[in-house]
């Protein structure tokens, strides 16, 4: 390695990170970033970030993490830009500046990149540092969408199924939620379910819909617990299933979700599923 070059140092600290000829050793990989990124070295400025943000081979700390962004960020860098924003965000340096996490993401979208693209969508869609602006969320969406971002695909369902900055299209929310259900995110999955259920953009189809609600469901998410649950409840796409409906109100309940306390305060009141429990009925209530 040529005496403190900083792309070996950085080379050097990725193979640590990454476990590459070497045993993974976090202490080390923030060690060579450190060389590296005091250089000037971008991407070793964005991995040293992530390391302080994480809390990896170094005690967690955000304004660390913030300051190494920002040194990559003002570089161009756009993976730093996005992250900087989240940091501003979520308030992780001091008080949330939505402005300024707008101002990062934009920059780091302008180039291409999906993330930012999405997480500046949704400051447009909810009107977060930018003023409220359904159509401007869209562009930057569909822009995520379209480099195969499942989150934006997510949001981009969302705007064709309520009409927001386009004409109300079930069709185009139905082939969006699918192409992010596919890549297992859970809300997609969930609301794919949906449109099935109810013959949204496509016939309706009761398998599908249990189907993709199950894929959900698994991953803990509680809105498709419950309606699982449903689903076996009253026999739809299966065969009616009180002990099966029974176990994912429960699941959905536990997680605080309101509609399924309800269902499983039913389920106990009627004795399906379980014995009759007036006090189990009352707790859920």
């Amino acid at each position: 390695m040529a005496h403190n070059d900083p792309l070996a140092q950085f080379n050097l600290g990725f193979m640590f990170d990454n476990g590459f000829g070497a045993p993974q050793d976090d202490r080390e990989a923030v060690k060579w970033y450190h060389k590296s990124a005091e250089q000037g070295y971008s991407m070793a400025q964005f991995k040293l970030g992530g390391m302080y943000e994480k809390g990896q081979g170094a005690p967690q700390n955000y304004k660390e993490a913030a300051k190494w962004y920002r040194k990559a960020a003002e570089q161009g860098l756009p993976d730093a830009q996005n992250n900087l924003g989240l940091m501003y965000k979520n308030g992780l340096t001091g008080p949330r500046d939505f402005k300024e996490a707008a101002k990062w993401y934009r920059l780091a979208a302008e180039q291409g990149y999906s993330v930012a693209q999405s997480n500046l969508g949704f400051m447009y869609d909810n009107g977060l540092g930018v003023a409220q602006n359904h159509i401007e969320a869209l562009k930057w969406y569909r822009l995520a969408a379209e480099q195969g971002y499942s989150v934006a695909q997510f949001n981009l369902g969302v705007m064709y199924e309520n009409g927001q900055g386009t004409r109300q299209d079930f069709n185009e929310a139905l082939k969006w939620y699918g192409k992010a259900a596919e890549q297992g995110l859970p809300d997609a999955q969930n609301n794919l379910g949906l449109m099935y259920k109810n013959g949204q953009g496509t016939r309706q189809d009761f398998n599908e819909a249990l189907k993709w609600y199950g894929k959900a469901a698994e991953q803990g998410l509680p809105d498709a617990q419950n309606n699982l649950g449903l689903m076996y409840e009253n026999g739809l796409g299966t065969p009616q299933d009180s002990d099966e409906a029974l176990k994912w109100y429960r699941l959905a309940a536990e997680q605080g979700y309101s509609v399924a306390q309800f269902n499983l305060g039913v389920m106990y009141e009627n004795g399906q599923g379980t014995r009759q429990d007036f006090n189990e009925a009352l707790k859920w209530y």
